[in-house]
């Protein structure tokens, strides 16, 4: 490849320090943006400071006349809620809860219910056999009568919630109650709105609800509460009681926007270099601001910084000969849902698109790192679509910067999965050639306690020259970056 480019990306990269990036992120980062929520108040005002950042720096919008690329999120909200048994009305998160995602929306009436004790399904349990469920109402009891089985709540096992939920469902039943032990009452109020997601969303195939011991009993025929203990015990069998569910749900179109900026390029300028970060966190959460100063405050204001170094080397002659487009994406904390909804939207031509790199988390310090914690940076994916991404990563950094670079997380099998955990993953997906610059996680990851003064501004300064100086080589290349490895990822 060789670096033989005129100038000096070194340079214009001096612009990029401690000092500015901790200006800006201690805006980013602040009470007033109130954690950057998808579609909030505080994901908006971040939003207009990050724009006034880039109109400050002279940069073209990237929409059009528009540095924004709006988008609609869906919202289901749970806006009526009953449940009732032969006429007695139980209390919401006292004696039964709802999740969102797992209920229609309408009233519900059964005139009996199907114990089908811990609802498993195994080599070696089938508590189905010699029952007939099809079109019923369901009540098995949460986890396993095996103690040591251990209940995985996001694996999807015989023992787990989703797991019991599918074998009820391939049985033909209309719906599950899931008799809780421990959950009520609840000590922090069920949500009564559901994820966000880019497409209304679709009714679910049962009906499922959390419910108490107290429910259950009355379910059962018991004129007092019988305890899990008791109910386990019982006949598996159909029980007549009248149950009726109400839940009426609305869905809620909130608007979230993609920040855009441009710096078009010279004799290239119909290929494209991407610089991204998302802007959005967590929000508010019983209270609590959850900041992100590193999730991924850190990426967005390196974004920042990289646009205000490549406007410099513009300006001293040595502009990128590709256009460069800065882009901070939101909705990445609902499920990668700006990125997702760009990809399938592309302002620029993803064929032209020569290459995404990616920042998030690259403010702080993984304490299970083992090499030198004060001179690192992750580098995930770079050996995945184009041959030419490690070699262009390991010269730029043996040249100016001496760092480790760590690839423990290219395996495909790493089990932390962090290739498809941020934005990168959605442009990897149609086959754009990224690199997704990381920190690790550390104890405030996705806390309140994620605040500016726990950021390593040196450490952080000198990993985005890094990026900065492999966009500028990426930038001038003769060539686009080649595609010539192909991508053999299994999907999200």
């Amino acid at each position: 490849m060789g670096m033989a480019q005129k100038g000096d990306p070194s340079v214009a990269a001096g612009t990029i320090t401690a000092a500015d990036l901790k200006k800006h992120l201690t805006i980013i980062a602040g009470p007033e943006m109130e954690g950057r929520n998808a579609a909030s108040e505080g994901e908006r005002k971040a939003a207009a400071y990050l724009e006034s950042q880039y109109k400050r720096l002279g940069l073209k919008p990237g929409n059009g006349n528009s540095y924004l690329q709006n988008f609609p999120l869906f919202q289901d909200e749970l806006v009526e809620k009953k449940l009732s048994v032969n006429g007695r009305v139980f209390e919401w998160d006292k004696d039964y809860s709802i999740a969102m995602q797992m209920v229609g929306s309408g009233e519900f009436t059964y005139s009996d219910v199907v114990f089908a004790g811990y609802g498993i399904v195994d080599s070696i349990t089938n508590d189905y056999a010699n029952l007939n469920v099809s079109g019923k109402m369901v009540l098995i009891l949460e986890g396993s009568p095996n103690s040591s089985t251990p209940a995985n709540p996001r694996a999807v096992t015989p023992y787990s919630t989703l797991g019991k939920v599918n074998a009820a469902v391939t049985k033909g039943a209309a719906g599950v109650l899931i008799v809780s032990k421990s959950g009520f009452p609840r000590r922090t109020p069920t949500n009564t709105k559901g994820g966000m997601s880019l497409t209304k969303s679709n009714t679910p195939r049962v009906n499922v609800a959390s419910v108490s011991e107290e429910v259950a009993s009355a379910l059962l025929g018991r004129t007092t509460k019988v305890g899990v203990e008791e109910i386990k015990n019982l006949n598996k069998g159909t029980y007549k009681s009248e149950f009726k569910l109400t839940a009426i749900k609305k869905t809620n179109e909130l608007q979230s926007a993609n920040v855009i900026a441009v710096l078009p390029g010279t004799d290239k300028a119909d290929e494209y270099v991407f610089i991204t970060s998302h802007y959005d966190h967590e929000g508010i959460i019983n209270g609590e601001i959850y900041y992100g100063a590193d999730d991924d405050g850190s990426g967005t204001v390196s974004v920042v910084e990289i646009a205000e170094a490549f406007v410099n080397a513009k300006k001293k002659g040595e502009g990128p000969r590709r256009t460069i487009v800065f882009m901070n994406v939101s909705g990445e904390e609902k499920g990668l849902l700006g990125s997702r909804y760009y990809s399938e939207h592309p302002i620029y031509p993803l064929d032209k698109t020569t290459v995404d790199l990616n920042i998030d988390m690259v403010g702080r310090i993984d304490p299970t790192y083992k090499g030198d914690s004060m001179n690192y940076v992750y580098v995930i994916g770079d050996d995945k679509l184009s041959s030419d991404l490690t070699p262009i990563t390991n010269e730029v950094n043996q040249k100016y910067f001496k760092m480790e670079l760590d690839r423990r997380f290219n395996d495909p099998n790493d089990t932390n999965r962090f290739y498809y955990r941020s934005d990168h993953y959605n442009f990897a997906a149609k086959g754009v050639p990224i690199i997704f610059y990381f920190n690790g996680t550390h104890r405030d990851y996705h806390r309140p306690t994620d605040t500016v003064d726990k950021i390593n501004f040196d450490l952080m300064e000198k990993r985005v020259r890094l990026i900065y100086h492999t966009a500028w080589v990426i930038a001038q290349k003769d060539t686009m970056l080649k595609r010539d490895i192909p991508l053999n990822m299994p999907p999200r």
